[in-house]
């Protein structure tokens, strides 16, 4: 007989991983969101900065916080991270934590019944098994760039009209944390069986901000939503804003004045070291700061369906070519890298040791070594004077620098790469048409979890699609990718997580880190209840942000 139990907490495991990422107080200024005893003040409207625009509304198909930080206030979650403590996960349209079978094959999740979409209608199971079923099992011409996070998933079924169950096919160490992703919107069942590409240019949430109006180029507004069902725990109705606008300045420098002027109070990416220090100049007593290590790294990819980046000698001369560790003593003082590291966050509870990382390509400290090795496998490839185009995205920190010291390195080895700068629809466009050469990619998530960070090297045509733009298949990786998620004991996760590392960033040096970011946000110190996390994903839906008078 199968028994049941309530997650009342999360697993060690995870606690672990939360652990390590969260922030610590470094740097100066404000590291508290609010001051002890002060409490919540309701209305005003939050003016915050995105240096972006996405390439469509629907959070299921996009990866870019250029449309979380604008959109995802409309939008509700099952579950979601405690924005007062970053290191729990709480229901959101979930009414509590799932009950988990004995076998951890079951899940069952009872759901709120007082939510309702901005349209009025009142969200149902239904609209919970539609989002997911869209998610996790896309039908054709869906994108769904994160359904091979939840690839344990064998069933979603709703029994009642506040139930929701999900078998699985096995056990998944990762599978009730990634029912917490911020990507999740719910969306209605109704307009999708209506038309499945509805939410990609229209807005209907269950979240605490209703739309009200986008203007390319230039700004997102919403305001309050007064039905929304969240209370914070003193029994008061959220969100405290009357509103919020996000302004679309995509200058880095344009972004500085736009605080420095109180133009905007905050943005949530991240600035510069640099950056920091002139705000905290210009506004000694007017700005707080919060920093934090990132969950977030540029990849290099090589287009392997494009010659002669085909040929794994090539692919392999692009990282060893690269002295990560000269780019981060010199990068790190003038943008938003820090760390070397390999596909898990450097600290994180998965890295490997550095010994045993620096036996991959591309990150021994012997640079001059690498270097050789570069020409020489370039020369036996017979490209010994390659050149291509290098994609890239035409947003300053870190794009740019990052790419204009690779650039340099290749540079060194005799490659020859013309940086190709576009603006991010046409530079996601380009990735997801496989129009490119080699590309400066990222991969960023909201949580240290080998499923989520692995998600990219699935094979391009299975669970990699819409996020491999390596273009490759490869059943061996699929194989390891699968084995290390299945796995539920730690320490043997990390070790074939150390072997998916050497095999795909190594022995066919498919796609690879260059430097993993560190985030870093000054702000007007009129902004409340907000904290930085370990990724610029969670905690955007703005429902405990509010604003203090000066």
């Amino acid at each position: 007989m199968v028994t049941y139990r309530r997650v009342a907490a999360l697993s060690l495991t995870f606690a672990l991983a939360l652990a390590a990422c969260s922030p610590k107080a470094t740097g100066g200024g404000s590291q508290t969101p609010a001051p002890a005893g002060e409490q919540p003040r309701p209305g005003g409207t939050l003016t915050f900065i995105v240096n972006a625009e996405p390439p469509s509304y629907d959070g299921h198909r996009e990866t870019t916080f250029a449309l979380l930080h604008p959109i995802a206030p409309h939008y509700s979650t099952l579950y979601k991270f405690d924005p007062s403590d970053l290191t729990k996960v709480i229901p959101d349209v979930a009414a509590a934590m799932p009950d988990v079978s004995s076998d951890k094959l079951t899940y069952t999740i009872k759901l709120r019944t007082d939510v309702k979409f901005h349209d009025g209608q009142k969200m149902t199971s239904d609209d919970v098994v539609a989002t997911y079923q869209k998610i996790i099992f896309p039908p054709t011409g869906v994108l769904s760039p994160r359904a091979g996070a939840y690839a344990a998933v064998d069933t979603i079924t709703n029994p009642a009209p506040d139930q929701l169950v999900f078998k699985l096919k096995y056990p998944s160490a990762s599978f009730a944390t990634n029912l917490a992703s911020p990507w999740n919107f719910i969306y209605s069942a109704a307009k999708l069986k209506t038309d499945i590409h509805w939410y990609e240019k229209n807005i209907d949430g269950t979240g605490p901000f209703i739309y009200v109006s986008n203007t390319k180029g230039a700004d997102w507004v919403g305001k309050k939503n007064p039905d929304y069902f969240g209370k914070d725990k003193s029994g008061t109705q959220l969100p405290y804003l009357d509103g919020y606008k996000a302004l679309v300045i995509t200058d880095a420098n344009a972004e500085v004045n736009a605080i420095r002027s109180k133009q905007a109070m905050i943005e949530f990416r991240g600035f510069t070291p640099q950056q920091r220090d002139d705000l905290s100049r210009a506004l000694p007593n007017d700005l707080a700061i919060q920093e934090a290590p990132w969950i977030c790294v540029n990849y290099i990819v090589p287009n392997t369906k494009v010659k002669p980046f085909d040929d794994v000698r090539v692919r392999q001369a692009l990282t060893l070519a690269i002295d990560r560790y000269a780019g981060s003593a010199s990068l790190q003082k003038i943008t938003i890298v820090k760390d070397v590291g390999g596909l898990m966050r450097p600290g994180g509870p998965f890295a490997q040791a550095d010994a045993d990382l620096q036996k991959i390509a591309g990150y021994s400290t012997d640079a001059a070594a690498a270097k050789t090795k570069a020409k020489q496998l370039l020369a036996d490839a017979g490209v010994p004077n390659l050149s291509f185009k290098f994609l890239n995205r035409n947003i300053t920190t870190p794009y740019e620098p990052v790419a204009l010291f690779v650039i340099d390195q290749w540079k060194q080895v005799g490659i020859t790469a013309t940086h190709d700068v576009k603006e991010t629809s046409a530079y996601q466009a380009d990735l997801r048409a496989g129009n490119f050469q080699v590309a400066l990619d990222f991969n960023c998530d909201f949580l240290d979890e080998p499923d989520l960070q692995l998600a990219k090297f699935w094979s391009a045509s299975g669970l990699g699609k819409g996020l491999n733009f390596a273009y490759y298949d490869d059943a061996d990786l699929d194989k390891m990718i699968d084995a290390q998620s299945r796995e539920t004991d730690p320490a043997k996760r990390k070790t074939l997580v150390a072997g998916i590392e050497k095999y795909a960033m190594d022995t066919k040096a498919y796609q690879y880190p260059v430097l993993w970011w560190y985030r870093i946000i000054p702000y007007l110190n009129v902004v409340r209840g907000w904290r930085i996390g370990s990724n610029h994903y969670t905690n955007q839906d703005l429902e405990t942000v509010w604003l203090a008078q000066k």
